[in-house]
């Protein structure tokens, strides 16, 4: 990779604007993502979170401004281009969202078949993107049969299992009690520390921005350790270092507040503080 090319944002949005019936949802919207950057949108209900990710995705487009995506103009492409980018990202959909009369197995491989992947290199794949999320046991059941962190560790598995350059998470942790919430984040945090992805995240819990900001996956021990800043220092241009995780936080279809962990700890706004409650 040419410097030119790791300094070119994984994800830009350029004063992007969009509006439904009941008025604009997002205003003047302008951020980047780095490669292998993590950055977590934190807001309320409402405030442009997932609708920004569909955007980026491709799956809306905006009203107005420019929006890029690994190096590609996502407004200026067509559905047939769109669908070939589509292959390029992995989507954690809220709630899992998986198909009930399908098997784990089948939940997983579906986009694989859908390229018509060779048979013998959709099983292998399959089973390896079980693996990665402590999974593969459940192969042959069905949605039904799965806890909600199940679901959820199988929703990761078939984003990840065609090998994307970026993956959106759409509040993978609702709706799941502390402690499965924790195996979802040291999930990502494997799939980031260990795959090198660049990731989007949409929630509402600000502990799970923290807790990809401040701890990483290692390898060695197979353990989540803290994270020091010298894990962090040679990303993204380095292969074997960590992207930093940063927050932008939605109010009103505008980004409120834009900085990594310290500099949340350190603002006195109220309307911050009340996340950190």
């Amino acid at each position: 990779m040419t410097s030119a090319q790791s300094a070119q944002p994984a994800v830009e949005f350029e004063n992007v604007g969009l509006a439904f019936d009941k008025g604009e949802v997002l205003r003047g919207l302008s951020f980047r993502v780095a490669p292998r950057e993590t950055k977590v949108f934190v807001g309320e209900t409402g405030t442009g979170k997932t609708v920004s990710m569909k955007l980026a995705a491709g799956l809306l487009r905006p009203d107005s401004g420019r929006i890029s995506a690994l190096g590609q103009d996502i407004g200026a492409m067509s559905e047939e281009d769109l669908l070939s980018f589509r292959r390029k990202i992995g989507f954690v959909f809220q709630e899992g969202a998986l198909f009930d009369s399908m098997s784990v197995s089948d939940n997983v491989a579906f986009r694989l078949r859908e390229e018509n992947t060779d048979e013998d290199e959709v099983e292998e794949r399959v089973r390896e993107a079980l693996r990665f999320v402590e999974m593969e046991q459940a192969i042959d059941q069905m949605p039904g049969d799965l806890s909600g962190g199940m679901r959820r560790r199988v929703s990761i598995a078939r984003a990840l299992v065609s090998r994307p350059e970026l993956v959106f998470y759409d509040s993978p942790t609702a709706g799941l009690d502390p402690v499965t919430s924790q195996t979802i984040i040291t999930l990502l945090l494997r799939l980031r520390d260990l795959q090198g992805v660049t990731a989007l995240l949409a929630t509402q819990r600000v502990q799970d921005a923290f807790g990809l900001a401040n701890y990483r996956f290692d390898k060695e021990t197979n353990r989540v350790v803290p994270l020091h800043p010298k894990d962090a220092s040679a990303a993204p241009a380095s292969p074997n270092g960590i992207g930093p995780t940063t927050f932008l936080f939605f109010r009103g279809g505008r980004i409120y507040f834009e900085g990594g962990p310290q500099a949340l700890l350190d603002s006195k706004d109220p309307y911050l503080k009340k996340f950190l409650v």
